[in-house]
């Protein structure tokens, strides 16, 4: 048998960016779009719609504003037990696979220390019945389970519900234009069908068909999911493999596209958490290991690809009621680059504007002259 074909870290790059469709906007429907992700992260409730402005031509807020509010994508906690929004659908796909990683979560968290000795399925079983005579905030729930348990921490009480239920919130929360409180209910009453039963394999295929070429540490990382070693031999016959240049086997869908790696990579604003940086044990394809203690250190920005790699940050601004997109380098960039990320940064910042207008200001290192 051939030795496996060797990607190098750039080739991964341009692998990644054109299946997270960040070489090239497309034209593709927003619910499509969703499902090819397997999700975006939703922990922010409007980063999805900067993710999907900087993926798709012509997006507008209200195509996605107008699926939550018809229920066909909702928000709630999946991979890494974190947020993300999906396709309705795909969520009650998702969740009986992701439930082990929910669970195993809770397990670890200052919320279960607090129950010792309580009835966890019977706490379920009554925020479940709470949560669907109407949506409730954690704040509203945690009090109603404090009745039948008097003396139990009433947010530890409301944390088990939304960690172990499938609940999801609903709008206005999430919803372009508009604002609200985190109010929950099941999935299966707010788009009134059951989960789906877990199987994994197809998740798995799923993932590397937008992430791929993958490692089983990076499956891992991105799900969250244990056992991820024995699922991948069980896929193995279904898969092709190559190795990266530290030796280590990735797994891919056949198929899936796999760009030169000469491929010219556009300026690109991801929004708060979006999954191209946080879906793979090593995040180097993507995020240069120099850069990363800056990156965890900064709240609040968010990320900018320069010639495929995290090279800026940039967060919203205001001048005198005028939306400004600040960014800021982590080198000295050329004129060209320079450039390109105002270009770019105009763009979002009248994307993020209600006027439609909007400007960029530099933070720091400037583009050369």
């Amino acid at each position: 048998m051939p030795e496996p074909r060797i990607l190098s870290e750039r080739a991964l790059n341009r692998a990644l960016l054109e299946r997270q469709m960040l070489l090239r906007r497309r034209r593709r429907p927003v619910s499509d779009t969703l499902e090819h992700l397997v999700g975006m992260q939703g922990q922010v409730p409007l980063a999805p719609y900067v993710g999907l402005w900087s993926r798709l031509q012509g997006f507008r807020p209200e195509r996605l504003a107008s699926m939550l509010e018809d229920r066909t994508a909702v928000r709630g906690s999946l991979m890494r037990a974190t947020l993300h929004l999906t396709t309705a659908r795909d969520y009650l796909a998702l969740r009986p696979v992701i439930q082990d990683v929910l669970e195993r979560s809770f397990g670890g968290s200052p919320f279960i220390k607090r129950l010792d000795g309580v009835d966890i399925s019977g706490v379920r079983a009554a925020g479940r019945e709470l949560v669907d005579r109407e949506p409730l905030t954690r704040a509203e729930l945690g009090p109603l389970l404090a009745e039948r348990w008097p003396g139990r921490d009433p947010d530890s009480l409301a944390y088990t519900v939304s960690y172990l239920e499938p609940i999801v919130q609903v709008p206005p929360r999430g919803v372009w234009g508009k604002s609200g409180a985190p109010r929950w209910t099941s999935v299966e009453r707010w788009v009134g069908a059951p989960l789906d039963e877990p199987e994994v394999g197809p998740i798995v295929l799923r993932y590397l068909a937008a992430y791929g070429p993958s490692s089983t540490a990076d499956v891992r990382a991105w799900a969250g999911l244990a056992g991820m070693k024995d699922v991948m031999e069980r896929l193995r016959p279904r898969l092709r493999t190559f190795r990266d240049e530290r030796g280590r086997e990735l797994f891919d869908v056949p198929g899936a596209p796999l760009p030169d790696p000469d491929t010219p990579a556009p300026v690109r604003f991801l929004p708060e958490f979006d999954n191209t940086t946080l879906s793979h044990a090593d995040r180097s394809r993507v995020l240069p290991v120099e850069h990363r203690p800056r990156v965890f250190a900064s709240r609040d920005w968010r990320l900018v690809l320069v010639d495929g790699y995290v090279g800026a940050m940039w967060r919203k601004a205001t001048d005198h009621d005028r939306v400004v997109v600040e960014v800021q380098p982590f080198r000295r960039l050329s004129r060209t680059e320079g450039t390109a990320v105002t270009d770019e940064g105009e763009r979002l910042a009248s994307f993020l504007s209600s006027a439609g207008t909007g400007g960029v200001r530099f933070v720091g290192s400037a583009p050369s002259k």
